[in-house]
């Protein structure tokens, strides 16, 4: 579970890095889902906080039904019910 302490490196400013990476980031963006990114990552919040992880990938919401958010649960995979595809036709 990715950590949310917003104080373990303080903001250095709006669109600012509060600590420089090592190393540059590797971010896939994934055209069915959320944006792969290496961590650690600090993800700024429309409300200014941030939420942390610590985690070495995370994955990061972009469809905003994440009940986790801004971590991505998997909820823009499309569900079906027993026996129907997901464009909802029947298998039989």
């Amino acid at each position: 579970m990715p950590n949310t302490s917003d104080d373990a490196y303080p903001a250095a400013g709006p669109g600012t890095a509060a600590a420089p990476p090592d190393r540059a980031r590797r971010v896939t963006p994934d055209p069915q889902g959320p944006v792969l990114v290496e961590g650690p990552v600090e993800v700024a919040l429309d409300d200014g906080t941030l939420a942390r992880s610590d985690r070495f990938m995370v994955a990061v919401c972009t469809c905003r039904r994440s009940r986790s958010y801004p971590w991505c649960d998997t909820s823009h995979r499309p569900r079906a019910r027993d026996g129907a595809s997901p464009e909802g036709r029947s298998l039989r």
